[in-house]
């Protein structure tokens, strides 16, 4: 943005990266340390215990490696099962079609549920290729729970009530990456086997940490797993786990130092606050969509984000021109259509480092693209839904009872 500076604050509502708090900000204008000093190795302690109750786990194992959420993909998939193993994954979105062909680049049997772009998973098919595989072959379902291309959530607890009926030992993997420390997630009560995020959602935090937490299920697998693995192998970090010194190469110490600064947030509002605020601005975006006579891409209540919104345009709108004006003339950062909703759909992040205000700052620059392009809004009605919500359900701030 220094290179195309505007006045006042870029308006971030893309669904990641996200705004990154100053605090955060602050605890990152640091210099290097030598990591192996006794420094690092205390905070990265602090941090893998503390990790654990964003993933409400007690008995999984945490890793955070320096790389992306698909780097965090790659290694769910290569530390616990080898090449040829079946897996059931959901295509649903761009980003759960990325993480398909992933598994099909590891030379993984995958076996694609698909689903129209603004449908949840199929979880009636799952069932069904579950109680048929009675020699289970399947040996992992991988499913994204929250698909950021199209703003659907999926039902997590139902994938898990699905393998206990059938008493089927297949892993159960999730790409939490726009979903973790923003909407309801519980490791241990759904059974999940390995749940990973990324630091630009979220945490707030700069891209960067790929965070996988493990179930002790998935660790005795990685020990049998034949995919080879160097970078994302978790027995190398198990072994400087058990040293003490916790780092088998060197980690990024500015992102650890933001890390700590953005758990103390989320510690500091309480976890549940923070899901009960994800929701309520949720809920006011999609009142301003319906609002102003449009559409959600999601299809069903039961599917809908709160983390994202999808909103679908006329036909003869293209989505990218709201994008592009609202940048250029606004300074305001809106979510592209990607893959089969392009030109169709442009998104509303609303997640991590957020509050009420900021969001109806949004929703009126909205509402003037809106009227810019020739789309026939009125002017303060979708903010005024908004508002009328969040002026009800909006609680006092906790800190500042």
């Amino acid at each position: 943005m220094d290179y195309v500076n505007g006045p006042g604050r870029n308006h971030l509502f893309v669904p990641g990266p996200v705004n990154i708090p100053e605090q955060v900000l602050r605890a990152m204008n640091r210099n290097n340390e030598d990591y192996r000093s006794p420094a690092v190795p205390a905070l990265t302690k602090t941090l893998l215990e503390d990790v654990k109750k964003i993933f409400k786990t007690t008995s999984g194992t945490p890793f955070l490696f320096p790389t992306t959420g698909t780097g965090a993909w790659e290694s769910a998939l290569t530390n616990t099962l080898s090449p040829g193993d079946r897996t059931v994954s959901f295509l649903i979105g761009q980003f759960s079609l990325l993480w398909i062909d992933q598994q099909k680049r590891l030379n993984f049997d995958v076996d694609v549920v698909e689903s129209d772009w603004g449908q949840g998973a199929n979880l009636e098919v799952l069932a069904s290729k579950i109680a048929e595989d009675k020699s289970h072959t399947i040996k992992a379902v991988c499913i994204v729970h929250n698909e950021t291309a199209t703003g659907v959530t999926n039902n997590l607890a139902t994938v898990r009530k699905i393998l206990d009926h059938y008493q089927h030992p297949a892993l159960f993997l999730v790409d939490g990456v726009s979903s973790i420390c923003a909407l309801d997630f519980r490791m241990d009560e759904w059974g999940v086997d390995v749940a990973l995020t990324g630091s630009q959602k979220a945490l707030s935090l700069p891209t960067g940490l790929g965070i996988v937490c493990a179930s002790p299920k998935a660790l005795e697998a990685s020990k049998t797993a034949k995919s080879v693995r160097v970078f994302f192998d978790w027995s190398d970090y198990l072994k400087f786990y058990k040293l003490g010194t916790y780092w088998p190469y060197t980690p990024s110490i500015q992102l650890l130092y933001g890390l700590r600064a953005a758990l103390d947030l989320l510690f500091e509002e309480g976890l549940d606050n923070v899901i009960a605020r994800h929701a309520r601005l949720g809920k006011a975006t999609r009142l301003a969509v319906e609002a102003w006579g449009l559409k959600n891409c999601t299809q069903k209540e039961e599917w809908f984000s709160d983390t994202v919104t999808a909103v679908v345009v006329p036909p003869h709108i293209e989505s990218s021109e709201i994008v592009k004006r609202a940048w250029k003339r606004y300074n305001l950062s809106l979510g592209l259509g990607l893959n089969k909703v392009a030109g169709k759909v442009f998104r509303i992040g609303h997640l991590g480092s957020l509050n009420e205000l900021q969001l109806l700052g949004c929703l009126a620059g909205v509402e003037m693209v809106l009227k810019d392009i020739g789309y026939p809004v009125k002017f303060g009605s979708g903010v005024a839904a908004a508002s009328a919500f969040l002026q009800n359900s909006t609680p006092l701030i906790p800190s500042r009872i």
